[in-house]
C-alpha cells in the first residue's frame, strides 16, 4: 500500500508529494516514528520547533490512516 507523510499545524501542511510503498499500516507508523525522531533532532537548531505539528499518514485518496503529534521538544 502507497503512503504519504503530511507534516501538518493548523496553518500549514507540507505534503509528502512522493510517499512510499509499505507492507501494512504498522510499517508505515514505524516510518513514521522514524522520521519524527529526525525532525526533533533538527527542531534542536536554534530557533527551530515543531510544536503544534502532527506527521499524519494519509493514503492514497487523501484519507488519514494515522496522525502523531511531534511533541514541542525544545525549552
Amino acid at each position: 500500500m502507497r503512503c504519504y507523510f503530511h507534516l501538518v499545524n493548523g496553518h500549514e501542511t507540507i505534503l509528502d508529494e512522493n510517499g512510499v510503498e509499505v507492507a501494512d499500516l504498522a510499517t508505515a507508523v514505524e516510518m513514521a516514528l522514524h522520521a519524527i525522531d529526525d525532525l526533533k533532532d533538527e527542531a534542536l537548531q536554534p530557533g527551530g520547533s515543531w510544536q503544534g505539528w502532527t506527521l499524519d499518514i494519509v493514503d492514497p485518496t487523501g484519507r488519514i490512516l494515522a496522525s502523531i503529534p511531534l511533541d514541542p521538544t525544545i525549552h
